[in-house]
């Protein structure tokens, strides 16, 4: 019709903490204006006329700001969105909560001397659990290209040199590596009901060491894009992040220093929060850490003010480092929650392409979609396939169903850890991410 709204936005200042009591809502109305009907959506601004403000890393991986504050990462020279999977499959009836779960990256079942999971998968395309003839081994690694998927998120260091090298010179894909700096109270020496303390010298020795450990073994490899640094420690699992969140970002930040100094090539380097908690702290204690990761599961419609509270409070690009959504609906039959499930994980990736580079707040660098294959252990009966809601959420059914996240799933469970059953939001991730 011609008519565009202006200008509007609500803002909470000290909404990063658990206290509603200090709250200030500053509510701007915006105003509605007459425009021509080809004015109404902004047209994607040019980024090569504007002066870089701020550059990291090299030829090879750069990060750049420009003088309109959007961000791009750039990947020998060339744009870079990314299109990224969690990538952590899992062997049905194995689970950490049991010390059972073995590194995925060293699987060979079958012994044929090729990891399972990257390069014996099968799909069964007709939904039968048995693997006919004309469904020969593929391997998730094809598979992964075939959907468009640019980057995989390693959650804790990698183990396996050839195969993540092999990921990138025959597929295209980059690999994130990460350390949970203490999530977990892996990587700090304490214990799992003690928790990992930040302020402790010897603890934050233990987790330099660790990330040392990782940056030196992958710090020529060419696939790796950048580093992560933790795993939602901010909600306080097995740690003090939350109690004490100074003292928490200011060890990320002098993580990031670490690095910094000891990669040559001065990748970018990212923290991953849960939300935006304690996004003010952040952004006061981590001057070091170059991008604002942050898992988050918002609903539907994608990810709401997200982008303009990162660019208000700490002016750093933002990546999603795990977004997602079951397939599993309490209220639906298979075919419509997956159905469900694809229509909202496309809404989540538009909203991240339309915040990118060239686009919307131009702070978006990409996402991490949770994730490639259902995890059978999630609710701690790693036999079962759980249906039983774990905790409420902005959700399809309103509830978070863990072990239903994947845009592939095991089937029925035989043949794991081989089969794989292609859903509707593997397919759509397919068109969004191939066009």
């Amino acid at each position: 019709m011609g008519w565009k709204l202006e200008g509007a936005s609500i803002l909470i200042k000290n909404g990063y903490d658990d206290d509603v009591r200090n709250d200030k809502f500053i509510v701007r109305p915006g105003r509605i204006i007459k425009v021509k009907p080809s004015q109404v959506c902004e047209r994607p601004r040019n980024l090569n006329g504007q002066e870089v403000i701020q550059s990291i890393g090299d030829d090879h991986i750069r990060l750049n700001q420009y003088e309109d504050r959007s961000w791009q990462l750039l990947v020998d020279n060339k744009p870079y969105i990314i299109k990224g999977i969690a990538y952590e499959p899992s062997k049905i009836g194995q689970s950490p909560d049991q010390g059972t779960l073995e590194d995925w990256m060293q699987h060979d079942y079958n012994t044929n001397n090729k990891v399972d999971g990257p390069y014996d998968t099968w799909v069964d395309y007709n939904r039968n659990d048995i693997q006919d003839a004309d469904e020969k081994s593929v391997g998730d690694f094809r598979l992964l290209w075939e959907m468009g998927c640019n980057t995989i998120r390693v959650y804790h260091h990698a183990s396996n040199k050839p195969l993540l090298r092999d990921l990138y010179e025959n597929f295209g894909i980059m690999s994130i590596l990460g350390d949970f700096i203490g999530a977990y109270a892996i990587g700090s020496g304490a214990t799992w009901y003690g928790g990992t303390d930040y302020s402790d010298p010897l603890q934050q020795q233990n987790m330099l060491d660790s990330i040392k450990k990782m940056v030196e073994e992958y710090k020529d490899e060419p696939y790796v894009l950048l580093w992560i640094l933790g795993n939602e420690n901010n909600y306080g699992v097995a740690n003090n992040a939350k109690k004490d969140p100074t003292s928490y970002y200011k060890f990320v930040n002098k993580a990031a220093e670490y690095i910094k100094s000891i990669d040559p090539h001065k990748r970018p380097v990212a923290v991953c929060n849960g939300e935006i908690k304690f996004l003010d702290i952040f952004a006061k204690e981590c001057p070091s850490v170059d991008i604002f990761g942050l898992n988050a599961y918002r609903g539907e419609h994608g990810f709401g003010h997200l982008w303009h509270t990162v660019k208000d409070e700490a002016d750093k690009p933002v990546l999603i480092t795990e977004y997602g959504c079951p397939a599993h609906n309490i209220y639906a039959n298979e075919e419509e929650g997956e159905a469900q499930q694809a229509e909202y994980l496309k809404n989540c990736w538009v909203d991240i392409a339309t915040n990118s580079g060239p686009y919307g707040k131009g702070n978006a660098l990409g996402g991490v979609l949770f994730e490639w294959v259902d995890e059978w252990w999630k609710a701690y009966e790693p036999t079962l396939h759980d249906i039983k809601p774990l905790w409420a959420g902005s959700f399809p059914d309103g509830w978070m169903h863990e072990e239903w996240l994947g845009v592939a799933s095991q089937g029925n469970g035989k043949d794991s850890p081989f089969k794989r059953v292609l859903r509707k939001s593997y397919y759509e991730y397919k068109k969004l991410w191939r066009n």
